[in-house]
């Protein structure tokens, strides 16, 4: 498994900055955007911008789907074409991975837009595919958000398995993250029921020890900082054969106040730690 690290609670910072401390850090991967790749293509040429992938020793782990597929007809459409160059260059990067997340509740009507985000995200996962580029659906576990929105949608593993089969793309799976599955009661032996093709991407964080209702998304720990058994969750995932990244994502309710330097090196410190006691 390859040590990831995205920019949610790291802060802004340069892309180009970004990979060089991910680098310095220890990180194999990081998470960015679509727009980041095609702006880092632009600004340096491609040969220039493989070359500090390269030198760095950074892939790109993946990046998010920009398209607007939950709201209009016209914002979904209007975004295709942007998603075609992003799908380029993230080609041209090396990179064959884009994710995006599922709320757990809708003002829509869940049928409905089941039928509408089927659609759409077919549409999606069958652009990426020209390009060699798996798409990931996160599910969301965290209970407020389940009501947050007048309609309950799709919020666990099961479920999404589901709604993937009835999307019908062989490019699409899964992107795993501690939060979700620990807020959706999901056990680690759960994780083993799954094989590697179907996990595109996995993310990493830590809850606090309070109740697992009260949790919310937004309000999130750095990997060993918490409560969930991150040891098992990363052998559940050895142990499947996945091989692929495995990405901080810490959400928190204020921007961070300490400098994207100091946190990466605090990331890299718990990521060391964890890996060596999954014995990796």
């Amino acid at each position: 498994m390859l040590k990831g690290l995205s920019k949610a609670g790291i802060g802004t910072i340069d892309e180009k900055d970004f990979i060089r401390l991910a680098s310095l850090h220890g990180f194999d991967a990081i998470d960015t955007d679509g727009t980041s790749l095609v702006t880092l293509i632009e600004e340096n040429g491609l040969e220039q911008a493989n070359a500090l992938l390269q030198e760095n020793h950074i892939k790109i782990g993946t990046f998010g789907l920009s398209v607007q597929w939950r709201t209009t007809e016209d914002e979904f459409k209007s975004g295709l074409k942007q998603l075609v160059a992003e799908a380029e260059a993230a080609t041209a990067l090396g990179c064959t991975s884009c994710i995006t997340y599922i709320l757990p509740s809708t003002d829509f009507n869940a049928a409905e837009f089941m039928a509408v985000a089927t659609r759409r995200l077919r549409t999606c996962a069958q652009i990426l595919g020209c390009f060699g580029i798996q798409l990931g659906l996160e599910f969301v576990g965290p209970h407020h958000l389940r009501t947050r929105w007048a309609n309950p949608f799709i919020w666990d593993m099961n479920q999404t398995l589901s709604f993937i089969e009835a999307i019908g793309e062989k490019n699409v799976g899964l992107l795993v993250d501690s939060y979700h599955c620990y807020t959706n009661g999901m056990t680690n032996d759960d994780l083993t029921q799954l094989k590697a093709h179907q996990i595109v991407h996995v993310h990493i964080n830590d809850a606090k020890d309070i109740p697992v209702e009260d949790l919310l998304d937004n309000d999130r720990l750095y990997p060993g900082e918490g409560v969930i058994d991150l040891v098992g969750f990363l052998l559940a995932l050895k142990q499947v054969g996945y091989t692929g990244p495995v990405s901080q994502e810490i959400l928190t309710q204020s921007p961070p106040i300490e400098y994207a330097e100091v946190l990466v090196k605090k990331s890299a410190e718990l990521y060391q730690k964890l890996f060596k006691a999954a014995g990796m």
